[in-house]
This record gives C-alpha cells, structure tokens and sequence, in this order.
C-alpha cells in the first residue's frame, strides 16, 4: 500500500493570486433551469446531459473498436522491464503500433495496475515515452514500468496515418473515413481502445487503470477520463484545459466551432464527468498552471457531493512547458494513492 502523498492537500487549495486572464467555467451543480444540484443521483442526471452534449459536439465513430490478435515486432529487456513494440488493431483493419513496457518479473497475484501513457506533439511519438527517444523527463512510461505497473503507449492517429509527420494528412484522411467527426473523437475512440488492450492483458488488474500524457498527450487524458470509467486515476499534465490556453480550435482537436461567439460548452464540464475518479492538473505556468485553478475550483464541490474531496487537484511547477522530475514524481505519486491504496 502506498503511503499518502504529504502535499494532496496542497492542490485542492488556491494559488496566492489567479491571473486576470483566467476562463471563468460555468457553475456545475445547476440544472439548465438553473435549479441546485444537492444529490449524487440529481449529478448523475446532469452528467448524463452533459455527456450528450459533449459527445454531440464531438462526433461519433460508428465502426465497432477492434478485437483480435496483438503482434509483436520487436522486444528488448532493460534493467528489469521487458519493453515491446506492438501493433494491434485500433478500428478493425487499422493497425496501430504501441509500446508495451512492463517489469520482467512475474506479476503479482491479482495483477499489477496498468496505465496508458500519451505521447506529447513529437515525430518521435511512442519512443518518447517509452524511453527511447527524447529526455529522460518524458519517459513516462518507462518511469512507472519500473515502478511495478503495466504500461501501454498508443501512437496518435495523427502520426499513424499520415506521412512524415504531416499531421494535417491525417485530418484529411479522417474527414474522408468519418465526415463531421472531430480529431478529439477520433483521439477519444483510440484511447478507449487502448483501454480495452490494457485490460485484456491477464497480468493487469483492471480494477487499477490510470492514465498519463504530457501536453498533447494531456488533452487525450482529459477527454479519456471523462468518458471511460474504467481509468480510476488520471494524470494530465500541460494540455491547457481552458479552451482559450490552448490551440484546441485546430482542426485535429475540436476545431474552429468553439472560437464562435456563443460555444456554450467548456471544459469545467469535461472535467466534471471524471468525477469521483481522480483527476490531477499539472501545469508549469504555460498551457496549464495558475490560470487553471478556476477549473478546479469549479469541479470541486462536485467530488466533494460524490464523497471524494481528494480527488481532483492543481499541481504547478512553475517550470514552464515542461514535465520535470517533481511533476514525475508528483504524479507518479497521485497514480499511486488511488491505484494502490
């Protein structure tokens, strides 16, 4: 069992000062007749309504997630991980490649807990994170290999199907396979599926699943733990949760729609479908950080009414754009007290 984190308290409070700039998120516990939410089953109403709205915006993928058979294209073993590199099949007849990274030993018995870790915007892409390329401070996967968990690290439809990193080919292709989806549907869809590889696996509780990404890799955090319930811990670090910290209007995200006078979605509310799940905010004072808290803020007294006031938090290094060695640990950590408790 993992030992409380001595500074979880210290995310659900507020910076000394938000700066002026900050998103002010919409109220969460009102209905649309601005009535007060004061019941768990009353929230799950309003979640539901929120759900639709988001997944309406978003887009649906009609095609079935893929099942069948994992290939394995190479593997290696460093200081006690076994690390593979595999392709499997994301929707069916469109393979995907993914690091598998986990400790070379035998799992313990009820499994290990597992994590899908996000790569962040590189033509590296799952090497990064898999501790292959890049610096040491986004091998995230690596890191919580050796820590015991599981680790799937899924390559964004982005690199997969385009070439040369021309990520905009990828955007286009998608448009033809699913006219009027989003690239944050299509992240979205991926991310489940990874999900789905993850659990399969007999060596990872299913019970443990987190999830992990630094600033691309961020957003699909976001949006993975607000619609799978099956990651109980989350981790998202610099994606820019407010809609204008960000380029979420390109169009492999959400596109120019939610620049539009009027958009009347944000995304306090994305992060309220977490809830009671644990959700960590890491920011470095760029995407994410101070300006961040009122997302937080907001989302608070919704884990609060569901019985979970430690699970949602800010965490700034002030470090910039970054993911340094106390952002490592701190999250390392935060996966720790809700997967292993």
């Amino acid at each position: 069992m993992s030992a409380r984190p001595a500074w979880l308290d210290e995310v659900r409070r507020p910076p000394p000062s938000v700066p002026a700039s900050a998103d002010r998120p919409a109220p969460l516990l009102f209905d649309d007749e601005h009535r007060p939410i004061m019941t768990p089953p009353a929230w799950q109403q309003r979640r539901k309504e929120l759900a639709q709205r988001w997944q309406d915006f978003l887009g649906t993928i009609r095609a079935p997630r893929a099942v069948g058979r994992v290939e394995t294209l190479e593997e290696d073993r460093r200081d006690g991980v076994v690390r593979r590199l595999i392709r499997y099949e994301a929707e069916p007849g469109l393979p995907v490649e993914a690091y598998w990274l986990a400790p070379a030993d035998e799992a313990p018995p009820g499994g290990r807990p597992g994590a899908v870790v996000f790569h962040s915007t590189t033509d590296e892409t799952i090497r990064q994170p898999a501790g292959l390329a890049g610096p040491d401070d986004k091998h995230i996967g690596l890191h919580l290999a050796r820590k015991g968990y599981a680790v799937l690290c899924p390559r964004c439809f982005l690199w997969q199907y385009s070439q040369e990193g021309k990520i905009a080919d990828a955007v286009d292709w998608l448009r033809r396979r699913h006219p009027g989806v989003t690239g944050m549907a299509k992240m979205l869809f991926d991310a489940t599926r990874a999900v789905d590889l993850l659990v399969s696996r007999p060596e990872v509780d299913a019970r443990r699943v987190g999830a992990i990404g630094h600033s691309l890799g961020g957003k699909e955090v976001l949006y993975l733990a607000a619609f799978d319930p099956r990651v109980r811990a989350a981790v998202s670090s610099e994606g820019g949760i407010g809609i204008s910290y960000s380029n979420w209007d390109a169009p492999w995200y959400l596109g120019e729609a939610v620049r539009r006078p009027g958009f009347a979605l944000d995304h306090g509310q994305v992060l309220a479908l977490a809830a009671p799940r644990a959700f960590l905010l890491v920011g470095g004072d760029s995407a994410d950080g101070d300006v961040s808290w009122p997302y937080v803020e907001t989302a608070l007294p919704v884990w609060s009414l569901l019985g979970a006031p430690d699970g949602v938090g800010l965490d700034n290094h002030k470090k910039g754009h970054a993911f340094p060695p106390s952002a490592r640990e701190h999250s390392a950590a935060w996966l720790d007290w809700f997967l292993r408790a």
